[in-house]
């Protein structure tokens, strides 16, 4: 496993916080518990709500779990790289593989579809990427892996109450 991470610095846009990470493990499922609880560490410094982590380490699973067992496909020696960047309060997460890729991104992201019914997935990996985060977006190409491209901005439910 490789990771760095790059201290985090005021970039001076709009005032914002600015810090970033990149990690590259095996693609092996007991990974997967550990992407989703390192991003979330990450994440940590902008004070998350339990809700929003939960958001985040749900998407970052199913993204993992996405390149393990579709991307790879029991291909040996396949890696799964995530880069994090926090840019003022929004989260910008990446997690790539370098394996089969997907033919029909469109048709691959429909609720309920999956190329693996015998392994009991459920198809419902992009679905819940897009329901818990604010952005999505999927690259691939086959023969050349995927990128899975999520976004998440921090502390945007405005607290209502307080009335007196």
């Amino acid at each position: 496993m490789n990771s760095g991470v790059n201290g985090g610095k005021n970039n001076g846009k709009n005032g914002g916080w600015k810090n970033e990470m990149e990690m590259e493990f095996d693609a092996v499922s007991a990974n997967e518990s550990f992407a989703r609880v390192a991003v979330a560490a990450f994440v940590s410094e902008l004070d998350p709500t339990l809700e929003e982590i939960s958001d985040i380490k749900t998407a970052v699973s199913e993204a993992v779990t996405n390149a393990i067992i579709h991307g790879y496909d029991g291909m040996e020696g396949g890696k799964v790289r995530i880069r994090c960047r926090i840019d003022g309060d929004v989260v910008h997460i990446e997690v790539a593989d370098e394996g089969t890729g997907i033919g029909d991104v469109e048709k691959a992201m429909e609720p309920l579809f999956t190329t693996k019914p015998e392994l009991n997935r459920s198809g419902m990996g992009f679905p819940f990427m897009e329901a818990f985060m604010d952005d999505l977006e999927v690259l691939s190409k086959p023969g050349e892996g995927t990128k899975v491209l999520m976004k998440k901005k921090i502390g945007c439910i405005p607290w209502i109450g307080d009335e007196e």
